[in-house]
């Protein structure tokens, strides 16, 4: 089932690798029998790097990948030569990851471009080799340095989707229908509650080969901000979408409180969201006519709005270029 295919938090144990041991060689040739010292520095230790990959939704493939471990340097030799560093190693993850601290919850850093890359746990420097050490006092070095170990711990990572649109609504507000109608997407479907468990990304086509990203996102219910139901987890999420659309069945007991409800469970969350745009869509209008339509138009807050029908496909062309005139400075031009 595709929802269960979605994972956002994964705990990983990252080790960098040792730098290699610098060398305290001596040259020593047939003809040169005390030459001076010629000891090569060690490698350094391989580091643990997250790269960014715009292929990726998803941080499924490390959720049984909880150990990561870089290669070692090696060890400097004679002859100046320094050791092979070790081999680093590359985690692949979705644009919009986050590397934090578990124990403290710090934002290390942020994965945001396709390539972009960060050191999450830096390998251990190769050690200098003897030929660092000689100076006129003493010619013969006999020690050189050893590498530094590699570091190891836990990391989180964590991710915010990166999407046009989010859907805003509570339970059975119609967002995974609308999300399997006007785009690829496969979303579970059901008239109970949190039948989205996991966010849902689809590719909605707009008109001349245009398109944006919708994400249907688990529910809010009141008290979300604190964690009740699936709160935090989807609250994440909004954060990154720069459009919200707000979701409210044809049928709720009043239009207004429900937008409120929302709207305050944003606010409660991060008080920032309020400052995203936002649209309404008035869901499952199929059932309602002209009289009806205009009895719920007193109810609609003071925000712009649309009448829409996921199963009759109503409304949803009007919808689409009204999301598209707010994702876009030039409107519909």
């Amino acid at each position: 089932m595709a929802s269960d295919n979605f994972v956002d938090y994964v705990k990983i144990h990252c080790t960098s690798g040792n730098g290699g041991g610098g060398s305290s060689h001596f040259r020593r040739e047939k003809y040169i029998p005390k030459g001076g010292p010629d000891g090569g520095d060690g490698g350094r230790g391989g580091h643990v790097i997250i790269r960014g990959n715009q292929q990726l939704w998803t941080l499924l493939h490390l959720k049984f990948q909880k150990h990561i471990k870089a290669g070692h340097g090696a060890h400097g030799s004679g002859n100046l030569k320094t050791g092979s560093q070790g081999d680093d190693v590359f985690i692949e993850v979705p644009l919009g990851t986050l590397a934090k601290d578990p124990e403290t919850g710090e934002i290390l850093f942020e994965i945001t471009e396709h390539g972009e890359e960060k050191i999450i746990q830096k390998g251990g420097r190769g050690g200098l080799g003897n030929n660092h050490f000689k100076s006129s006092t003493n010619q013969t070095p006999r020690y050189a340095q050893p590498g530094e170990p590699g570091e190891e711990s836990w990391k989180v990572l964590e991710l915010k989707l990166l999407a046009d649109v989010g859907l805003v609504g509570l339970p059975n507000a119609g967002k995974s229908t609308l999300l399997s109608v006007i785009s690829a997407a496969k979303p579970e479907i059901g008239d109970y509650p949190f039948t989205t468990l996991r966010p849902n990304l689809g590719m909605v086509s707009y008109r001349d080969h245009r398109s944006f990203v919708m994400a249907d996102i688990p529910g809010i219910i009141e008290g979300a901000h604190s964690g009740k139901g699936l709160g935090l987890r989807f609250l994440r999420h909004i954060e990154r979408n720069s459009l919200l659309l707000f979701m409210i069945p044809a049928d709720a007991n009043n239009i207004s409180v429900e937008y409120k409800i929302l709207l305050n469970e944003l606010k409660l969350y991060n008080p920032e969201l309020l400052h995203k745009e936002r649209i309404l869509a008035i869901t499952k209008s199929d059932m309602l006519d002209a009289e009806l339509i205009n009895s719920l138009k007193k109810e609609i807050p003071n925000i712009p709005y649309v009448f829409i029908s996921s199963v009759a496909q109503q409304g949803l062309v009007e919808l689409k270029d009204l999301i598209w005139k707010y994702l876009n400075a030039d409107g519909l031009a």
